[in-house]
């Protein structure tokens, strides 16, 4: 040993990067032979029990607040720039005090698509300053997960058994246990989030309490839980916030004077943001027009690489929930500066297109301008000046917008856009955040006007860029939408064989042939399941730097020009615009050009997240409506078949409903794939997908959304009359191949049966 001291040993432990073993303290102090050994044996045993070092399972040691050379980590926290750190799964801050520091460091291909609540197992290297870098070694799955990535949001509950906490989750299959020292003084009736704990056993699930969000009673609750599971951002950081201080409209200079033009905005009466305007006026030849579309500079105040910017990206898009907006832009941008508020000076980036009697677009030409609306309107206000016909406040503005507007529908038409106008239910708020009715949106001509003003402006905005021939300079980001699977217009082509309707075969089909396939199906009594069904065969559209058409729309080039303060991808064009024009600064930089396709496929991501945290906000206020109404009976249709049951869609307020097979009268149910029925083995009873249905509400769960029904009546199954199954699709014993044996035959799956078991009759098979 020499002169070798304890002193030495501590402050190697101290200064290792991970926790080192005694061969290893043995092999850098060159200790060989029994008595060294020993001796260092006796000097780790004495700085152990002093607390100077502690010995980590394997046997290494390390300072005592050190961490084990690999360990399971949860993902705490990712921040503006991407940078994702972590903290040691299981640490009590109570008790431990702040954890570590630990940086996941990126590996060959950046970092996996993270989200916060991960747990990985990584390998960790301590720094001089008592900091961590870990490297993934794998990221783990979470067994028993309920909510979002290991972590799980729900109701605290306290009865007989403790405290637990019910998941959100429609699909938890059971509740997790809070002990007192976990509770973080949550209370009966408090909505949590909770940390999931390594636990045994499924019965034995445990949670920490880590966040104590409201009360389940709370007006916006039901909001608030669906943008916590989606791991929405609701607040911005203080330093997004600080950079929109300060901020204010730029003077004219060289912009273009777009105050002359009477640009009008028209919008929802509940709108609380006015981001595009419009105009439009004849041409001298009386052939065609000249529209104007302005769109908010966002440009102008979000800068790239700004912490403004970086959380817009981060969040991708705005989210819409009944009662609150989660919004992509701090609200001094997004309700004011980008906001076309009539009478005030507003920076705009716009488009002047020409167009002619036959709805081409003949000339665009992009500006960056200062612009003055005249008027902030309403669909129904624009609605009602045009149909009085006569001269009055605004006539002249409106009647030369839906002149352009007959044009560009009939241009539409003739090019053969999908034509699936589905009805949209709007859920009404009243004054305390509650749900208090819903009514369809009605959709006038209106709301069509602005919508191919828009069309038209994000073509422009896709022509023009490609018009530079330059992608690697002037790159743009597309809106795709691309056309059906093969495998999807099979299925559906098989399902409309029974209504002798046909999609063609053997070539690439386009929208114009389908929409042929809807005009037909107008005539007959089912037309609406034929649209649900062409509705499910369209693919997800996303946004994408590669050019691959838009299918529903029938354009060859489409971007998203027209809502940057709501879409990140918006703002994107509009950089690429600003670049690829001259139009001043705020353009597209090299960094972000190189990251478009990566950009591209996390924004979509992001659009995917807010649609299903708003369906899921949808049905929480819709369940929370119909709570107080258990046992009524409401009108519906079949929506959905599976294996285990029938999803129904109520008339009234359109919500969604399980119908379990298991409360369908008594028999051997098959779900039928091909029909999108479930037919009975014995009884030939069909439940078929499009069929009216009354059914009774047994379940209405605010919490997690879910409702369940059970028909009242139908004995004899829910079909659509003069819709018959193909041959070998009927449930009758004898019918269909294999029915007596308990097999399918063609088409057919097996499934539970419907109903409990009489006493005295023989279970079937």
């Amino acid at each position: 040993m020499g002169s070798l001291s304890k002193q030495q040993i501590l402050d190697f432990i101290r200064d290792a990067a991970k926790p080192v073993t005694k061969r290893e303290i043995a092999r850098a102090f060159g200790i060989k032979g029994g008595d060294g050994r020993v001796a260092l044996k006796q000097i780790l045993k004495q700085i152990e029990s002093d607390g100077l070092v502690a010995k980590q399972p394997g046997g290494a040691y390390s300072v005592p607040e050190g961490l084990p050379a690999v360990g399971v980590l949860l993902i705490s926290d990712i921040d503006i720039d991407g940078d994702v750190f972590a903290r040691p799964l299981g640490w009590d801050d109570a008790l431990q005090g702040e954890p570590p520091r630990i940086e996941i460091m990126p590996g060959k291909k950046g970092h996996p698509s993270f989200e916060i609540g991960d747990r990985v197992l990584a390998r960790l290297m301590r720094g001089a300053d008592g900091t961590y870098e870990a490297r993934i070694i794998k990221v783990l799955p979470v067994s028993g997960r309920a909510g979002a990535r290991g972590q799980v949001l729900g109701l605290v509950r306290v009865g007989e058994r403790g405290m637990v906490l019910h998941p959100s989750d429609k699909k938890a299959k059971y509740d997790f246990e809070i002990a007192q020292s976990d509770s973080q003084g949550a209370k009966d009736g408090d909505l949590a989030l909770g940390e999931i704990l390594d636990s045994r056993g499924v019965r034995n699930k445990k949670v920490r309490i880590i966040e104590i969000l409201g009360r389940r009673d709370d007006p916006g609750a039901i909001s608030l839980i669906s943008l916590h599971e989606a791991g929405l951002r609701k607040d911005f950081p203080d330093r997004v916030l600080a950079e929109t201080k300060g901020l204010k409209v730029p003077p004219l200079e060289k912009r273009e004077d777009l105050r002359v033009f009477p640009l009008v905005t028209i919008d929802g009466a509940d709108a609380r943001d006015f981001d595009d305007a419009v105009f439009a006026e004849r041409l001298e030849d009386g052939e065609g027009f000249h529209l104007i579309v302005a769109i908010a500079d966002v440009a102008s105040y979000v800068r790239p690489g700004s912490a403004l910017d970086k959380e817009a990206q981060l969040r991708g898009n705005s989210t819409y929930f009944p009662d609150r907006v989660v919004p992509m832009l701090p609200e001094a941008l997004s309700n004011d500066l980008c906001s076309l508020r009539p009478d005030e000076d507003r920076a705009c980036l716009a488009v002047h297109m020409w167009i002619d009697a036959e709805g081409h677009l003949h000339r665009y030409q992009f500006v960056r301008g200062l612009m003055r609306s005249r008027a902030r309107l309403t669909y129904e206000e624009v609605q009602g000046v045009f149909n009085l016909a006569k001269k009055g406040q605004y006539y002249d503005i409106v009647e030369p917008l839906y002149a352009a507007f007959r044009i560009l529908e009939a241009a539409r038409q003739k090019r053969g856009a999908l034509d699936l106008d589905l009805p949209e239910r709007q859920i009404l708020i009243d004054d305390q955040g509650q749900m208090s009715g819903v009514k369809q949106r009605v959709r006038l001509d209106s709301h069509k006007l602005i919508e191919e003003f828009m069309i038209l402006a994000n073509v422009a905005a896709a022509k023009a860029l490609e018009s530079k021939k330059d992608p690697k300079r002037f790159p743009c980001v597309y809106r795709v939408h691309e056309p059906p699977s093969a495998d999807k217009l099979d299925s559906a082509r098989t399902f409309l064989e029974s209504f002798s309707l046909s999609l063609p075969k053997g070539h690439t089909l386009k929208p114009a042939q389908i929409n042929g396939l809807l005009h037909k199906a107008a005539k007959l009594p089912f037309s609406h399941l034929v649209s649900t069904v062409i509705l499910r065969t369209q693919s997800q559209a996303r946004y994408s730097p590669k050019n691959q058409g838009h299918f529903g729309l029938a354009l060859e080039s489409y971007a998203h020009f027209t809502s940057p303060i709501r879409r990140y991808a918006d703002l994107l064009v509009h950089r690429a615009l600003i670049a690829a024009f001259g139009l001043g600064e705020g353009g597209l930089v090299p960094d972000e050009i190189a990251a478009l396709e990566e950009i591209c496929e996390r924004i979509s991501g992001c659009e995917r997240t807010s649609m299903e945290a708003e369906r899921n906000a949808i049905d929480r206020f819709t369940a929370s409506f119909l709570s107080e109404r258990i046992g009524a009976e409401f009108p519906g249709r079949i929506s959905g078949v599976t294996r285990f049951g029938l999803f129904v869609t109520l008339d009234e307020s359109g919500a969604d409903g399980l119908v379990p097979v298991r409360s369908l009268p008594r028999d051997f149910y098959i779900h039928n794939e091909e029909a999108h029925a479930l037919v009975g083995r014995s009884s030939g009873r069909v439940y078929r997908l499009g069929a009216d249905v009354n059914v009774r509400l047994l379940e209405a769960n605010r919490l997690t959304g879910s409702t369940v029904f059970e028909l009242a009546g139908h004995e004899d199954g829910a079909d659509i009359p003069g819709m018959p199954l193909k041959s070998g699709f009927s449930g009758r014993r004898g019918s269909q191949r294999g029915q007596a044996s308990g097999r399918s035959g063609k088409g057919g799956k097996k499934t539970r049966y419907g109903g409990v078991p009489r006493k005295g009759k023989r279970k079937l098979s």
